[in-house]
């Protein structure tokens, strides 16, 4: 999955979406994809991505109070 990072809008690729969908978890592993080259791959706060579209991450992947 490819989420946007806020600050430079460069898409980082989420290489462990359990990570993601779990509101326990502050960071998520991705790397960045732009350029020629792969970045290596890093840690990455949830509160810095969004969706491509700049559509926040869902209330229940960050909120670990989230009732649905």
């Amino acid at each position: 999955m490819y989420l946007k990072e806020k600050k430079s809008g460069d898409l980082v690729e989420v290489l462990d979406l359990q990570l993601l969908v779990n509101p326990n978890e502050d960071a998520v592993k991705g790397r960045f994809h732009a350029g020629e080259e792969m970045g290596d791959a890093r840690s990455f706060a949830k509160a810095e991505l969004c969706f491509p579209s700049n559509e926040a991450l869902p209330e229940c992947w960050v909120n670990p109070e989230y009732r649905a």
